[in-house]
């Protein structure tokens, strides 16, 4: 279910460290790795949302990952900035939006988009659990527009 709050809000950013071993043959950053700069900002954005709670310890699992890639990353030493906000937000579950792209400092260059759905998970049980008011609330805090994926648009 998308719940619109109105404008959007200013998207999560945090800076995320390149690899050298994150390069492919080609020189470009792999697109499996991509994964891994997603993850490391949904990690670091979730202490940030939930700064006295462990959401990845409680139980949360991927459902599913969409990512366009818009430009070749290659390694440099700067690290790139991840933008991240909620897309969809469900009974047990949500999704995550993000750009992939360079810092203010570096450049304008977006490198890819991408979105992740998340289920709310009961480890112990082994099924999804129902996101709680508290977490709903500033999930919902986060809450923006879909990606918009190029291929979506062309459809």
């Amino acid at each position: 279910m998308r719940m619109n709050p109105g404008a959007d809000p200013a998207p999560y950013r945090t800076e995320v460290p390149l690899r050298w071993s994150d390069m492919d043959a080609y020189g470009h950053v792999n697109n499996v790795q991509y994964l891994r700069l997603l993850e490391d900002a949904r990690v670091i954005g979730f202490r940030s949302w939930f700064p006295d709670r462990d959401v990845v310890g409680d139980g949360v699992v991927v459902s599913r990952h969409e990512i366009e890639y818009l430009a070749p990353l290659v390694y440099r030493a700067e690290p790139i900035e991840v933008e991240m906000w909620v897309t969809r937000l469900g009974g047990a579950g949500f999704d995550l939006g993000y750009r992939v792209c360079d810092p203010p400092t570096v450049g304008h260059t977006v490198y890819a988009v991408a979105e992740t759905g998340l289920v709310t998970y009961d480890l112990a049980a082994a099924r999804p659990r129902r996101l709680g008011d508290e977490a709903r609330a500033l999930l919902h805090a986060h809450l923006g527009a879909p990606v918009t994926f190029r291929w979506k648009r062309s459809s």
